[in-house]
């Protein structure tokens, strides 16, 4: 049994993380922080968790996060960083789903988030949570980077194509379409009902913070640099990541297999049978990522289609994967979910 603490648990990935963590046997949710709600019990601000979180919200107090033996962050973007030095240093775990520790390179993360980083010496320490590529470096992590929902997709989708060398690394595409949870929890006209319902609109085309992150890990994947053109959408949905991914193939090969053998041992990829087409409310409340390999009129472009939700395999139920992972317990614990339909 372990001790869990929760910083900014206000959000669509702080109260899934809440939902997820509730239902998990070897966790006690120890504290949930939040400045605006301190004191408030946290099944008043989120009523579908009464009768399973019985605690308060509190102000953020770093003694009361460093007795927990992990912290996860659900904050936004360049908050996690000021807190996280002082629970390493006390040897408690953080798993933050922010961007602070994503990204190797600190110029870069502070070229695309116009801040600078408060602790950049952390940088190299963090372990990159796609447990699909980093499993056994998760197990001895002391701090764990949660990847972003465009990026667990679209790596997911690309990564046995260059893997084996299969595709010319220089032209890949990122078709992405996200539903409105992914903007957050915040008031903002993009995201009222009556802007975002029968709408889609592309945004982000001259480029996406989520763009270094993606490309940092394909680079790993092949050895060699990357060229990636990433085009993001909002569709009127509220849960759901669903990638269309283009490349040129440099060699024959059987790529329904070579998905099929890459995905073998991983509990959360589901390789669909050939000539399937996932869809995202499949994997509604779960941390799937359903993937497609198609080669339309058997030419040399290659259509990976990946699918997560958003909130889960693209947020908090990767998080609780890699505790699970961290701690030593069955991967699946907590985040084995069937999928909500419709």
């Amino acid at each position: 049994m372990i001790t869990v603490g929760i910083v900014g648990a206000t959000g669509y990935t702080g109260v899934e993380l809440l939902r997820l963590l509730s239902q998990h046997p070897q966790v006690v949710i120890q504290c949930v922080t939040s400045r605006s709600e301190a004191g408030k019990a946290v099944s008043e601000l989120f009523p579908n968790l009464r009768g399973h979180i019985d605690i308060a919200f509190s102000e953020p107090d770093i003694n009361q996060l460093a007795d927990c033996d992990v912290v996860f962050f659900a904050t936004p973007h360049c908050v996690a960083m000021d807190m996280v030095p002082q629970l390493i240093a006390r040897n408690t775990k953080v798993i933050d789903l922010s961007a602070d520790f994503r990204l190797q390179d600190v110029n870069q993360w502070q070229d695309w988030y116009k801040m600078t980083h408060t602790c950049p010496e952390l940088i190299e320490q963090a372990v990159y949570g796609l447990p699909e590529v980093n499993r056994e470096q998760i197990k001895q992590a002391q701090l764990i980077a949660v990847p972003g929902c465009y990026p667990t997709a679209t790596q997911l989708g690309f990564l046995p194509l260059l893997e084996q060398n299969l595709v010319d690394p220089s032209h890949l595409i990122a078709d992405a379409k996200s539903g409105v949870s992914g903007a957050g929890r915040k008031a903002a006209i993009a995201t009222l009902l009556t802007e975002s319902s029968e709408n889609m609109t592309a945004y982000a085309v001259s480029g996406h913070r989520h763009l270094p992150e993606i490309t940092q890990g394909l680079n790993k994947a092949c050895n060699t640099p990357v060229h990636l053109t990433f085009v993001p959408h909002l569709t009127p949905m509220i849960r759901g990541i669903h990638a269309t991914l283009y490349a040129t193939a440099t060699q024959e090969a059987d790529l329904q297999a070579v998905f099929e053998q890459r995905y073998a041992n991983e509990p959360f990829v589901d390789v669909l049978p050939a000539g399937h087409h996932p869809s995202t409310r499949t994997v509604k409340g779960t941390n799937l990522c359903r993937i497609a390999v198609h080669q339309p009129q058997n030419s040399n472009t290659v259509v990976v289609l990946s699918v997560i939700d958003n909130l889960v395999k693209g947020a908090s139920g990767q998080a609780i994967q890699n505790m699970n992972i961290l701690f030593g317990f069955p991967e699946t614990m907590a985040i084995d979910a069937i999928a909500v339909m419709p």
